[in-house]
Formats: structure tokens, sequence, C-alpha cells
């Protein structure tokens, strides 16, 4: 492999004049710059990334944390960043943590003299202390973050409006004795789409306390959850699952009791992920715009890197659709 010390003394220069040259900076003339740059050219030079960082004191590469990266909720966000960072001739480095304080460190500090800068989905025990972690040394941007009590940008899904839409649709659809599967505890969309199941419960049909069953947004959680459903004897004509992972095991868990999904009992879920539709009946679910989302957390983050950000822009709230199909269907468009 052909060295910055090759092309310098090809082209003879110093070292220094050479790496000047090839990174664009503004010191070195003209004639010499083109002659450094036919010489690199002519030797299929190929600049080191790692010493091309220490010299711009940028590695071109944004850090994304998230707290899994399996599942199609996952891909699509990972998906949509990509199309915006690469847009921009940067790259992309992943990395997870599973909702600890000690864990969410340590996936910072790898990513420390690696990115410019950095997404992070965490959880919501520690996004309240996020912005005075010590090991903060570089521009973030959070993505479904408590906008109150930070001062980081972030990007996120309104989980309570989307939560309020499905649980009005499922009531205009005749359902009265719904059930929640919720999401995992410290998890602030999960938290958000409760209480507004919950307040809407109450508001619409005077329902104070209703009956809501833990999930976790991974799989064989909804399909648990309904197990748990059929065995308690509680009444029910509608399942509301806090994503569509969990809403496509309740489905099918239903379908294999008995129940036929979209008339007998209704099923609605969160996100929109690509099998809601594919499944049979579609699944009714809050479209979360998924891939926007990332792209929308990229470009905040982009911009933050050029001094671009302003307090306006500081935080971006997506209000999501809905996404009506056959699950909640209901007797009468059935018929």
């Amino acid at each position: 492999m052909v060295t910055i010390r090759e092309v310098a003394k090809e082209a003879g220069v110093s070292v220094a004049t050479a790496s000047r040259a090839l990174n664009g900076m503004s010191n070195v003339t003209e004639p010499t710059r083109a002659k450094i740059e036919a010489v690199a050219a002519r030797l299929n030079y190929v600049p080191h990334s790692g010493a091309r960082s220490l010299t711009k004191r940028q590695t071109d590469t944004i850090g994304v944390i998230l707290p899994d990266l399996f599942g199609e909720f996952f891909s699509e966000l990972i998906r949509g960043i990509d199309k915006a960072v690469h847009a921009e001739g940067k790259t992309l480095l992943l990395g997870t943590m599973h909702g600890r304080q000690e864990e969410t460190a340590q996936a910072i500090r790898a990513m420390r003299g690696r990115v410019d800068g950095l997404i992070i989905m965490p959880p919501e025990t520690v996004a309240k202390t996020l912005d005075t972690e010590p090991l903060v040394a570089f521009p973030i941007v959070m993505l479904n973050a408590p906008p109150k009590g930070s001062t980081l940008p972030f990007v996120s899904i309104d989980s309570r409006a989307g939560a309020e839409m499905i649980t009005r649709h499922l009531i205009e659809r005749g359902a009265r004795k719904i059930v929640h599967i919720s999401g995992p505890a410290n998890n602030r969309d999960a938290i958000e789409r409760a209480a507004a199941f919950r307040d809407i419960m109450k508001a619409e049909l005077g329902i104070a306390d209703p009956v809501i069953l833990p999930g976790d947004f991974c799989e064989g959680s909804g399909e648990k959850a309904i197990v748990a459903l059929l065995t308690s004897g509680i009444a029910f004509d509608a399942v509301f699952a806090a994503n569509d992972v969990m809403a496509v095991e309740a489905m099918m868990s239903l379908r294999d009791a008995g129940y036929a999904i979209g008339t007998e009992v209704l099923v609605a879920g969160f996100d929109d992920i690509p099998l809601a539709r594919y499944v049979s009946p579609g699944l009714t679910t809050v479209r979360s715009e998924i891939t926007k989302l990332g792209e929308a957390a990229a470009r905040t983050l982009l911009a933050l890197l050029k001094g671009e950000l302003d307090e306006e822009s500081h935080g971006t709230v997506i209000v999501p659709r809905l996404a009506v199909r056959g699950s909640t269907a209901g007797r009468d468009e059935a018929a």
C-alpha cells in the first residue's frame, strides 16, 4: 500500500505539505496542491482513515446506540438514519445497550474517538440523566427521549397522541372491553401509551381501571399476554398492543383459540412495521413513520455538527397517523 511519505517524496515536498494538500487545507499553493494530487492519483494513494481522522479532527462516522438491533422497528429506524447519513458521505457505527445506566455509559465510552456525534435511544431512567453524564464528550441527539428535563436535542414520536387515536378508534368500532398489552416498564413510549389508554377509557367509557397486561415489545410477550388473558376469565372484545410485534402475536394466538379477528375480537398495534401490512387480516395500527423518525434524527445531528441547529430546531415531535385495516373491521363492516 502506498504511503503518504512515498507521495511526498515523489512530489518533492514534505510529508506535512502533502498531508495539508490532500486534506484540503488552504495553506498550500494551488500549483503545489495540483502536483501532489496528480502524484497521489498516479500512485493510487488511499488515505489512512485513522490518520486522516486525526488530521481533520473528525471521523466522518456517526454513532447509533439502540436498545436492540433485532426486529423490523429497529431495522426501519436504522434504514432511515443510514439514508440521511449516507447522503452526507458519512458512515454508521452501531452499538446496543439494554437499559442499565452502566451499560449505557459503557456503550458511549466505546464510541469515544470513533464518531463525530451520537444518536441514542435511551431508556427512561437513563434519558433523565444523560446530559449530565461525564462520558458525553461529543454532540448527541436523543431518540424518543423526554423533551422535558434535558438540554439535549431530541426527535420523538408523539406516543400519547397515537395511543389516544387507536383507543378512540376501537371504541368507535364498537369495542367496550378493551385490553391493553403494555411495553417495558422503563420505556417512555410504553409509559405514555399505557397512560393515554387509561385516560381515554375513563373519559369515553367511564372505566377508571382498564385491564393492562404486561409486555416487553419483544417476540413471545404478545402470545404470553393472550395466554394469560384467556386463562383469566376476563371478558374482552378488543386488544390494543403497545407495538406491532405483540399485536401480531396476539392476533395469531387469538385465531388459534378460535376467535374471528376483526369481527369477534378487534386487534390493534402501534408502529406500522412492514409485517403489519402483510398479515391476514391486515393489522390496524398507529403509523409512526419509523424510517422518517430515523432520518429526522440523523438530519438533526448533522445540523448540530455543522453548527446549524437553532433553538427552534432543538426538538422535533412527529405526530403519527392511523393505518386502518381488517383487524378492526367491526361486525357491521365485515357483514
